[in-house]
């Protein structure tokens, strides 16, 4: 159930801190952000959990919305995992109210049976809640405060599972979904920034973020390379962070140049106008690494997941043996909630039928 406080009348001149003016750095970093986008928004809304890195956030959007004219509201997820997490949304609307921020809560139910753990399954329900607020609030952009320490354990995170190229850019500065633009203004900054702020900030207005214990428990990956592999990694390396982000921006900036270059092959194909099937013939022109970028591109545009490597390299290896002329009726894979088949030269995706088998 959604909760929503206004500041109370009697903290209307509380606002920030006498004496606190923010982080250039951090204040710069939120600006250039926002600045990024196709307009600006007249409101904004901040994902805020009550640590120390979404509520610096928090307080830096607070002053940058008050030197803009924009309305700021807050968003606070109850997940409902820690036995203190009635008091970190008590918390969390004590500092919105000191910053005369409206700030709405939502507890949420987080499927711990999910085949994909715990993590994922809170992240989910997280999002599900933001697009729930941001509807009831009438927002259309949320900022998040992933940080480079944040960015740079998601690089490690995807290099340890395998993940290719493309995954490799991990968080991106700003992203769609359900229809809201989220932004990342901070992936450029170091966390010492941010600490340093909020530990100013506890000086001069007593309150301080909150200390969420399952983000030392390493019975959780990101915890696990938080407090197994980046102590070491710091000691012996002392760069990686920056060096992992700056390989995350190169390969963001290849991934652009894949799918352009994807898109380009797909449209080459004889692609039919609902973007259902292609030439079989033109798509054996292309060197096997395009075939498979196209392939991948086909797929998301029709809204498929994504198949694994082995499974790509299985179809891929179908479609060079098929006969081009249409003898191919044995080319008839089932993915997802679809079969790919080959009639006639065409390579297509067609619904499965219900009770229908692979």
């Amino acid at each position: 159930m959604a909760a929503s406080r206004k500041p109370a009348p009697e903290d209307a001149a509380a606002g920030p801190v006498p004496g606190f003016q923010g982080s250039a750095v951090l204040l710069k970093a939120l600006a250039a952000g926002i600045a990024g986008l196709p307009q600006a928004p007249q409101s904004l809304a901040v994902g805020l959990s009550g640590g120390a890195d979404s509520a610096m956030l928090a307080l830096h959007a607070a002053l940058y919305a008050a030197r803009h004219a924009v309305t700021l509201h807050f968003f606070h997820v109850h997940h409902g995992l820690q036995p203190a997490a009635d008091r970190w949304r008590d918390h969390v609307h004590d500092l919105a109210q000191r910053l005369r921020v409206p700030c709405h809560s939502l507890r949420v139910t987080v499927d711990v049976m999910r085949g994909d753990g715990m993590e994922s399954a809170a992240r989910e329900a997280r999002y599900q809640a933001f697009a729930a607020l941001a509807r009831q609030a009438g927002v259309r952009h949320i900022l998040l405060a992933h940080h480079r320490g944040d960015q740079a354990e998601t690089v490690l995170l995807r290099l340890l599972r395998g993940t290719g190229p493309q995954g490799l850019a991990a968080m991106a500065p700003y992203f769609r979904r359900d229809d809201i633009c989220y932004l990342r203004p901070w992936l450029d900054i170091d966390r010492d920034e941010i600490l340093a702020q909020a530990e100013q900030y506890g000086r001069l207005s007593g309150w301080h973020p909150v200390l969420d214990p399952s983000n030392a428990d390493d019975r959780y990956t990101r915890a696990a390379v938080r407090e197994r592999l980046v102590p070491e990694l710091d000691a012996r390396w002392p760069a990686w962070r920056a060096n992992l982000v700056r390989h995350a921006r190169l390969s963001a900036e290849t991934r652009q140049v894949l799918e352009e270059v994807a898109a380009a092959d797909l449209a080459g194909l004889d692609l039919a106008a609902d973007g259902a099937s292609f030439s079989l013939v033109a798509w054996r022109r292309l060197s096997e690494p395009r075939q498979a970028l196209a392939l991948r591109h086909w797929l998301a545009l029709l809204g498929c997941p994504m198949p694994t490597e082995g499974r790509l390299r299985d179809w891929m290896r179908q479609l060079r043996g098929l006969h081009a002329l249409g003898h191919d009726r044995q080319m008839r894979v089932r993915h997802g909630d679809a079969w790919i088949r080959c009639v006639r030269g065409r390579v297509m995706l067609a619904s499965a039928e219900p009770g229908e088998n692979g």
